[in-house]
Parts: C-alpha cells; structure tokens; sequence
C-alpha cells in the first residue's frame, strides 16, 4: 500500500506543513480569540507529529492522512482569522 505514497511525496508535505506552521507562529494570532487559535494550532502540531512517528513506522498512508489533518486545521484557523496568514499557497485565504 506504501506504494501510492512515496517518501519523496511525504516529504513534500511534510514541507508545505511544516512552513504554514512555521508561518504562523511567526505572524502571529488572532489575540481577541488566543484561545481558540492556540488551540486550533494545538490539533495542528499534534497532528503533525503524529505525522511524523507514523512515517518513522514506515505507515506513510497513515502519516499522509495525519499530515492532511494537520493542514487542515492550520488552514480552517486562517480561514476564520485565527492566524494573522494571508498566503493563499499555503492556506485558502486570500493573500495580503
């Protein structure tokens, strides 16, 4: 099954998520609504690091469909302005 996922697909998730992380804990939240976006961004991490055991397991449809969550929830954040993002490569919001 590994086979419709490959490492160098994974990878390139892992990469596109890791930087809409990275893009948000540089911008910045929402601070009328911290908790909220401190726990969307929570799920967030989680998720990708569950990512990330299950892609060491060598389990990369696992890994991939926790990386999609991950994103997910970054990117539902920055579409309800939870994150001070506007880059409509890495999210659905439109850019500044």
């Amino acid at each position: 099954m590994n086979d419709t996922i490959s490492p160098e697909k994974l990878e390139k998730y892992f990469k596109i998520t890791k930087e809409a992380l990275d893009m948000i804990k540089e911008k910045g939240v929402d601070e009328k609504r911290k908790k909220d976006a401190e726990d969307a961004l929570d799920m967030a991490e989680r998720y990708y690091s569950d990512a990330k055991h299950f892609a060491k397991k060598g389990d990369f449809v696992t890994a991939f469909a926790a990386l999609n969550y991950a994103h997910g929830w970054l990117d539902c954040g920055a579409r309800l302005g939870l994150f001070k993002v506007k880059d409509s490569r890495l999210f659905t919001v439109d850019d500044e």
